[in-house]
């Protein structure tokens, strides 16, 4: 996969709450974003491991999802199922690159196994009840996430953080050069982020309209 920076060119890209739907899901990020900042603080690294193993939970449920209901209705799934399980493998990339980073410790491990089984069933709850809800939510999720990546960039540059060596996995997956550092790879990875955000997003504001992608409802 090759990393390409123009998706992180608007990296303060928001979209506003608009209705109901949009401020449970604002609601929703802001409150586990709070919860993130109290228990991680500045360790960017061990965050980035829930986060990402959150982070691939939505595109395989969506994908998983748009794809029965396809086969039930027999209709075109519109390039939905391809892209939402890519991006379900570039957030698994993403904590498996942050595994080798950070190197978690047994009880971090425990809180992503807890984590994810309950997000799983969340999530899943609510791509039923509401896949416009869901991708608006993931929507915010990036953009925070981006936020994050940010501030973690700004904790290396400031030498708070070690701009170690990118571990091979990361060198391989996002093409970078042989002696790319920490700093590369958080680079990457954000730009990716933006571009689930603008995904996302469109994913929900797709799904407002009378002439949406009906089977993803």
């Amino acid at each position: 996969m090759t990393h390409d920076n123009d998706l992180a060119d608007n990296l303060d890209s928001h979209h506003a709450a608009t209705g109901f739907s949009d401020r449970v899901a604002l609601s929703i990020t802001l409150a586990l974003r709070f919860l993130a900042d109290t228990f991680f603080a500045k360790r960017y690294g061990n965050r980035a491991i829930v986060l990402e193993t959150v982070a691939a939970v939505p595109g395989m449920v969506g994908g998983m999802l748009v794809h029965l209901r396809c086969l039930r209705w027999m209709v075109d799934d519109a390039g939905w199922i391809r892209t939402l399980l890519d991006e379900a493998e570039n957030e698994r990339m993403h904590l498996m690159t942050f595994v080798q980073i950070a190197k978690p410790n047994g009880f971090e491990r425990a809180v992503v196994l807890l984590t994810q089984a309950v997000f799983f069933v969340f999530f899943f709850a609510l791509y039923l009840v509401s896949s416009r809800t869901a991708h608006r939510l993931v929507g915010y999720f990036e953009e925070q996430a981006v936020v994050s990546y940010t501030l973690y960039l700004e904790e290396i540059d400031a030498g708070r953080v070690e701009n170690i060596p990118a571990p091979a996995l990361a060198i391989a997956y996002w093409n970078l050069p042989a002696d790319a550092r920490l700093r590369d790879v958080v680079l990457a990875v954000r730009a990716d982020e933006a571009g689930h955000r603008d995904v996302n997003h469109g994913f929900a504001d797709a799904l407002d309209g009378t002439t949406a992608v009906q089977h993803a409802n």
